[in-house]
C-alpha cells in the first residue's frame, strides 16, 4: 500500500490497511524516501523511479515470506502512489495480481497546476535549487478533506509536512504524470478506480481516461458524487464507509 505526496503511513492513511486487515487481508506498507520516519529531506523526491524501486524490493521481499508464498497480491495507491502503482505495474507486469487506485494521480488536476509560464520557470530553478520550497501552491489539506474536523485532525498529524512544495519535486511530479498520461493505454493489470468527482487536486477526467484507455480486460471505475480528494478519510464516516466496501468487493471477488 502506498500513501500519497506529503503523508505517511500513519494518522490518516491507516484507518484503511487496519479495515482490510480486519476483513483478512494482509496488508504492508513503507513511508516513502522524505516521508514519515522514512530517511531524506522533507517531502524532496528528486526521483519517482528510486521510489519505485524501493516499493518494488520491499514487496517483493514480503512475498517471498513463507506465510505468503503464493497468495494473489495487489498494489494499493493513494494519489501521488496510484501513480507510483502503475509505475510498479510497468516496471514488473507480471508480479501483482491487480491494483487499487484511489483518486490516482495520473495527471496533476490544472485547478493546482501551476500556470504557464510558471512550470518552464520551475524546471529551470530546479537545476540549481532543488530543494527549495517556494512552489505557489495553496495547501492541499484544505482541497482534499471535506468534513471539518477531519481537516483538525490531519493537521494534527506531528509528521505531516507544512511547507510549500520543493522545486525538484514538483518537477519531478509533472515529468512522471506527463509520461503516465501518454502510457495509460499500456495498463493491463486488472484495476479498479476511485475517484471524488469534486476533487480538485488530482483530475477524475484522467481517471476516466484510464479506464476507457487501459488494455486490461478487467477494469472498473467509480466516481462518487461530490466527493473530494480524500476518499477514505476527509469524507463523513458514511461515504468512507461507501468507498471501502466498493473495494472490499472488488478484492473479495479476485481472490476466490
Amino acid at each position: 500500500m502506498i500513501h500519497g505526496y506529503g503523508n505517511d503511513i500513519s494518522w490518516t492513511f491507516q484507518s484503511t490497511p487496519i479495515f482490510l486487515a480486519q476483513m483478512g487481508f494482509a496488508c504492508f506498507s513503507l513511508d516513502l524516501q522524505g516521508h514519515g520516519h522514512s530517511q531524506g529531506l522533507k517531502a524532496f523526491v528528486p526521483s519517482v523511479d528510486l521510489v519505485v524501486q524501493d516499493c518494488l524490493s520491499f514487496f517483493n521481499s514480503v512475498k517471498k515470506d513463507s506465510n505468503f508464498f503464493g497468495l494473489p497480491c495487489f498494489l494499493y495507491g493513494e494519489s501521488m502512489g496510484g501513480a507510483i502503482s502503475l509505475l510498479i505495474h510497468f516496471a514488473d507486469p507480471k508480479g501483482f495480481q491487480g491494483a487499487i487506485l484511489v483518486a490516482p494521480m495520473c495527471k496533476i488536476s490544472d485547478k493546482v497546476r501551476p500556470k504557464w509560464p510558471i512550470p518552464q520557470i520551475l524546471t529551470f530553478l530546479a537545476k540549481f535549487f532543488p530543494t527549495l520550497p517556494i512552489v505557489p501552491t495553496p495547501d492541499l489539506l484544505y482541497k482534499s478533506v471535506k468534513v471539518d474536523h477531519k481537516k483538525v485532525i490531519a493537521q494534527m498529524n506531528p509528521l505531516r509536512y507544512r511547507g510549500k512544495p520543493r522545486l525538484g519535486t514538483v518537477v519531478e511530479l509533472l515529468r512522471v504524470t506527463d509520461i503516465l498520461s501518454r502510457k495509460l493505454c499500456d495498463v493491463e493489470l486488472p484495476f479498479i478506480v476511485l475517484h471524488g468527482s469534486a476533487d480538485v487536486v488530482t483530475d477524475p477526467e484522467v481517471s476516466r481516461g484510464l479506464y476507457e484507455e487501459a488494455r486490461s480486460d478487467d477494469k472498473t471505475i467509480k466516481v462518487f458524487d461530490g466527493m473530494m480528494h480524500s476518499l477514505l478519510f476527509g469524507e463523513t464516516d458514511e461515504d468512507v464507509e461507501i468507498v471501502r466496501n466498493d473495494i472490499l468487493q472488488w478484492l473479495n471477488a479476485r481472490c476466490k
